[in-house]
């Protein structure tokens, strides 16, 4: 019987998200890359709302649609691609396919570059869901682990996770619009605050439909999260992220793994605040997803929440 919502591997070390057989977004892990992301992330308009490097700095390559990073881990950059810092897939753990979600759980090491044993390792747990009005959703929680007893990611504006939205969106390119839970708008009135979560919409012209549509991604913060109230990082040339260790260092340790989650809504239209005021407070409800790893099936392990 066939599932509303698949993920399919795919070759060149990719995993295709789809909703009602409809490509939503690609999990991208080729080592050909510094670090894995996910590209594109398609909306209304059957155009990506993110894209692949800065429209108009060569030196930002590494700002790769939707991705995981930190620029200070224990003195190593894993932001830019001038470092020999990576991250690479050690294993998927689980696929799960259903109606209402699919799930797909993998181990990310996140190698210096000299030591073959890994600084930290993250379980990446992605799922989707179709919304309302042929929206969707990716929840992305990432639970680090250090393999020493403690790892210290020093104070930054860079991390966890990015979003490079697509030119056309991004306010200073296309006159598309940041707006923040507080109400404010534009990246002078919105660097460095806080905020429950982030949208960034404009209008894009869909080859599809021929004409200019309106949509976005709104990004919303988890109040679990390490760094509360939230502070941001955004601008006007078409990026945002959740910075959690923008005013503190984040101490990790290994017996007590620390997690973070965050939700992506992809919508049409323009932003809707009441709607992303509903979604973070449904979102805040949410207990965290887990690893079954007890093998009573033919699977090597389940994604299960609790109810």
């Amino acid at each position: 019987m066939k599932n509303r919502c698949e993920i399919l591997p795919l070759p060149n070390h990719q995993y295709q998200f789809l909703i009602d057989g409809v490509e939503k977004t690609r999990w991208h892990f080729d080592e050909v890359y510094p670090r894995p992301f996910f590209y594109p992330i398609l909306g209304a308009s059957g155009e990506s709302l993110t894209r692949m490097g800065h429209p108009g700095a060569p030196n930002h390559d590494h700002h790769r649609s939707v991705w995981f990073a930190h620029n200070k881990v224990f003195g190593h950059n894993f932001w830019g691609d001038d470092t020999q810092t990576k991250v690479r897939q050690s294993q998927w753990i689980a696929i799960e396919e259903g109606d209402d979600s699919a799930r797909l759980a993998v181990e990310l090491d996140w190698l210096d570059g000299h030591d073959p044993t890994p600084l930290l390792k993250q379980t990446m747990i992605a799922e989707i869901k179709p919304n309302t009005k042929g929206n969707w959703t990716l929840e992305l929680q990432s639970t680090f682990t250090p393999t020493s007893e403690e790892l210290e990611l020093q104070k930054t504006n860079f991390g966890f996770l990015a979003v490079r939205v697509s030119k056309q969106i991004a306010g200073y390119f296309g006159g598309g619009k940041l707006t923040n839970s507080e109400r404010s708008e534009t990246e002078k009135n919105i660097f460095g605050k806080a905020a429950k979560w982030m949208d960034y919409s404009g209008s894009q012209f869909s080859h599809a439909l021929d004409r200019e549509i309106d949509e976005g991604i709104s990004y919303i913060d988890h109040p679990s999260n390490f760094g509360q109230p939230t502070r941001w990082h955004v601008r006007e040339d078409g990026w945002m992220g959740a910075s959690p260790c923008m005013d503190s260092d984040l101490m990790l340790k290994k017996a007590s793994p620390t997690t973070l989650r965050y939700l992506l809504l992809i919508h049409g239209d323009s932003v809707n605040p009441e709607t992303c005021d509903s979604l973070y407070q449904k979102f805040s409800m949410t207990e965290p997803m887990r690893i079954d790893r007890s093998r009573k099936s033919h699977t090597h392990a389940s994604i299960i929440r609790k109810k």
